[in-house]
């Protein structure tokens, strides 16, 4: 029943296992060799105001429930002239915002054109160098590669957004300890410290998952201490699923999947409420959004905030254009605004 078998490095062979599927063969590739496939692929043909940039795949940290190590294989970073190229195309074809992606995207490192050896921050300053080049986001970031550098740049480089997505998992140590994270919940909590000391407007995100084998009542109520204690902006919640050939399927302490259920509900709600107050608390400030795409209404357009809010205004403004506005409304997933040239008037 089975054409073809194509891992996550050799998507540039398609074409080529495609005509060998169809010549009757059932081509299989699913090595991980440590070289890129970037140059293979072909560019992209269109660019829209926000762009995706991969810069970094694959996860050495093997947290006991996850099959990333196994499926994307072992971290390996572009190499840095090739993210420059492909920024300058972006930005080239109309891109006025780029994201960083990777697995684990604070663990890039690269030597740059000097030969000097760098982390993400160095190629984040490097970018924000660029002109036309209005924003930089990245995601997915791993606690243990929160550098010192990396943390500076969130203060020092004014296109680094104000927003990180810094998953923690959980709020219990000897749950952090049984998904091996490799950080506890004080460190995570002073890493963020540093981050709020850097940059103190940043908007934080966050991942959990709920009902981990052995998870405690005590342990939830310690993720939901975290939550508190962070007030995330926003955060992805889910409840545990084992995943086949990973150390936490063969874990004893299954939590009952009602538990499960009555626990995500009680996070998902906390964690909503911390949401809207962030969001409402930019009520009346003036910002910038770049717009990004069409409202439901006539005549509004929604675009995103620096902290990756989004916001719809009333206006005649082009999908890609940049603009003023003052925060007016909140609700739980968007908000509202005004131009600040309406407001004037």
């Amino acid at each position: 029943m089975i054409d073809l078998v194509v891992g996550p490095q050799a998507y540039h062979r398609l074409p080529e296992m495609i005509a060998e599927a169809a010549g009757g063969k059932r081509p299989v590739d699913t090595d991980m060799p440590a070289i890129s496939k970037f140059g293979a692929l072909p560019a992209r043909r269109k660019v829209g105001p926000s762009a995706f940039l991969t810069v970094q795949e694959g996860c050495d940290k093997f947290c006991t429930y996850c099959v990333v190590p196994y499926t994307r294989g072992a971290e390996i970073s572009r190499p840095w002239a090739d993210i420059i190229a492909e920024a300058h195309s972006l930005v080239d074809g109309g891109a006025r915002e780029i994201t960083l992606l990777g697995q684990n995207v604070n663990a890039w490192d690269g030597e740059d054109g000097k030969g000097r050896t760098g982390g993400l921050d160095s190629l984040i300053r490097a970018l924000a160098k660029i002109d036309g080049l209005e924003r930089i986001r990245y995601t997915t970031s791993h606690p243990a590669d929160m550098t010192d550098g990396l943390i500076a740049a969130h203060g020092d480089v004014e296109k680094l957004m104000p927003y990180l997505h810094l998953p923690v998992q959980s709020g219990s140590d000897s749950i952090l300890r049984a998904m091996n994270r490799s950080h506890s919940a004080e460190s995570y909590l002073r890493t963020l410290e540093k981050v709020r000391a850097a940059r103190p407007d940043i908007a934080v995100s966050g991942d959990f998952i709920v009902g981990f084998p052995g998870e405690s009542d005590e342990d939830f109520t310690a993720t939901l201490s975290m939550v508190d204690a962070v007030r995330y902006a926003s955060a992805y919640s889910f409840k545990y699923s084992a995943r086949p050939g990973t150390p936490a399927a063969l874990m004893e302490g299954a939590v009952a999947p009602e538990v499960m259920d009555e626990r995500l509900q009680r996070l998902q709600a906390r964690l909503a409420e911390h949401s809207l107050s962030f969001n409402r608390a930019t009520i009346g400030k003036d910002t910038r959004i770049l717009i990004d795409r069409k409202g439901r209404l006539p005549g509004q357009m929604i675009g995103k905030s620096p902290w990756l809010q989004s916001v719809f205004v009333e206006t005649d403004a082009k999908i890609g254009d940049m603009l003023d506005v003052t925060v007016t409304h909140a609700l739980p997933n968007s908000l509202g605004g005004v131009l600040q040239t309406a407001k004037a008037a």
